[in-house]
């Protein structure tokens, strides 16, 4: 039997009209109606909103304004394919049938994941940007082990330079290398005693590496201020993109690519590039050591940026996926009352 959408609005005297209609044409045409409301998912408005009632029997479509008649020569052709597609008899028109028919564990994982897709993003971020903080509170509070599995855990993904990252629980915020210029502030080289740090190849950066501080400089952050920054900055998108109902559109990708990749590039490649020690090179590129700040704001930018970029597209997947399942699940808990 052939199976009709309607996609509704309550208390809509228009949808309210479809229905009669559908309901009127079934000795005509044989069907199964499905109707799914389209307030009840933010993907179903954003397609169907401004159209409803909208009707969909196989691959036609009718927006609303119709009337019985459009209504009728739809349902006519959908019928006749719907014929046709029996009479052949292909093995995958009656797969996606039998598919149509059942509920597996596997589309009940598929659509929670559609649904909450935000959230599990939203945590999984929060824990990779928040673990590394809990590693100096860790050590401020004499627990070491669980520190250094932290540290541990995140010395493949981060670089980890003590005159890179933040420090918690000490007389300064950061350390950075007498090279940032930075006046009014320890440079790293004084509290740690650690020299030969100018060269990007230095032995003398794996003890970099490896300090983590101590009661006076305070505790080192197992995350580098600028992934700090663009994970920050992902996570807060995150949370303002499910605040405002998903309904911010993406960015260009040029605006992402200047504004995102460009200020973190230049200052990131810069500083490497003009830290190897090659003559020709020197020439070429002065030396330059970034300030906090700097790698802040880039990676901020950064972050934002690719958020902007990457969730309204990924949230277009999902709604389509969520749309499905709607669908699927409405029919066939209606076929069974």
């Amino acid at each position: 039997m052939l199976t009709v959408t309607l996609y509704f609005r309550k208390d809509d005297e228009h949808s309210n009209t479809a229905k009669a209609d559908l309901l009127s044409l079934q000795g005509k045409y044989p069907h199964r109606l499905v109707e799914v409301d389209v307030d009840s998912d933010p993907a179903l408005q954003k397609n169907f909103g401004e159209n409803a009632p909208v009707v969909e029997a196989g691959p036609y479509s009718l927006k609303s304004p119709f009337d019985k008649q459009k209504l009728s020569m739809t349902l006519g052709a959908a019928s006749d394919r719907r014929g046709q597609l029996d009479r052949l008899g292909r093995e995958d028109h009656h797969d996606r049938l039998r598919r149509g028919q059942s509920i597996s564990g596997a589309d009940r994982v598929m659509a929670w994941i559609s649904r909450h897709y935000l959230a599990m993003l939203n945590v999984l971020v929060l824990l990779y940007v928040g673990l590394p903080f809990l590693a100096p509170t860790f050590m401020k509070i004499g627990a070491s082990v669980p520190a250094q599995v932290i540290y541990t855990m995140y010395k493949p993904l981060c670089h980890q330079f003590g005159f890179r990252s933040f420090f918690l629980f000490g007389e300064q915020p950061y350390y950075p290398l007498a090279e940032a210029g930075m006046s009014g502030v320890k440079t790293f080289e004084d509290v740690t005693g650690i020299v030969g740090l100018r060269d990007a190849t230095s032995f003398a950066r794996y003890d970099a590496r490896a300090y983590i501080g101590n009661e006076t400089v305070g505790y080192k952050v197992a995350l580098c201020e600028r992934d700090v920054a663009i994970y920050g900055a992902i996570l807060l998108f995150g949370v303002a993109y499910a605040a405002t109902g998903r309904r911010i559109k993406p960015i260009h990708w040029i605006v992402w690519i200047l504004v995102g990749m460009g200020p973190i590039g230049l200052d990131g490649f810069s500083q490497l590039f003009s830290q190897v020690e090659w003559t020709w090179l020197a020439n070429l590129l002065p030396y330059r050591e970034s300030t906090p700040l700097l790698r802040i704001l880039t990676g901020a930018l950064f972050g934002l940026m690719t958020a902007w970029f990457a969730y309204p597209y990924m949230e277009e997947s999902m709604a389509e996926t969520r749309q499905f399942f709607i669908k699927k699940f409405n029919s066939i808990e209606q076929s069974q009352k």
